[in-house]
């Protein structure tokens, strides 16, 4: 974002939202675009179903699928709600999903939430996490006190 929006820190200002904002529209969300690059730097956006699972975004997609080559050269990802309204966006590197622990855990949240469940055995699928490095969030109807920025590290 450009200085002049003058995204703070959530606790930098009056009005900035709380990090709880951001996980309840994550949490609620059906679909979530996923942004990656291809190998050329090209953009390539798509929505995915997934789950907001113990501070991540989880979701799957096809090894072979676009995103799925894109991911595995380059991990780095963007992923964002539908709303440009209620704005809640993550940056951070899909981290493919190999703990049994953790797949059961996406398995059932996904399947609660979409009533399909995951064929985890499927080796043609990857399945993938983001955890958020920074997040920006904002209520358009009031973007100039609501525009937070959220920093989480790697």
């Amino acid at each position: 974002m450009p200085r002049s929006y003058d995204l703070k820190p959530e606790k930098e200002g009056p009005g900035l939202l709380p990090w709880d904002w951001a996980e309840a529209r994550l949490a609620a969300a059906r679909n979530y675009w996923i942004a990656t690059t291809s190998a050329d730097g090209r953009p390539h956006a798509m929505p995915v179903w997934g789950v907001w699972l113990g501070g991540a975004v989880f979701f799957s997609t096809d090894r072979n699928s676009k995103k799925g080559r894109n991911l595995a050269a380059n991990s780095s990802v963007v992923v964002h709600l539908e709303s440009g309204d209620e704005v809640a966006i993550l940056e951070g590197m899909a981290i493919e999903v190999t703990d049994p622990g953790l797949l059961r855990d996406y398995a059932g949240a996904y399947e609660s939430k979409y009533m399909l469940l995951p064929d985890l055995a499927d080796r043609a699928t990857l399945n993938l996490m983001v955890r958020p490095e920074r997040a920006f969030g904002w209520s358009e109807s009031d973007f100039q006190a609501s525009a937070t920025r959220w920093e989480f590290g790697s």
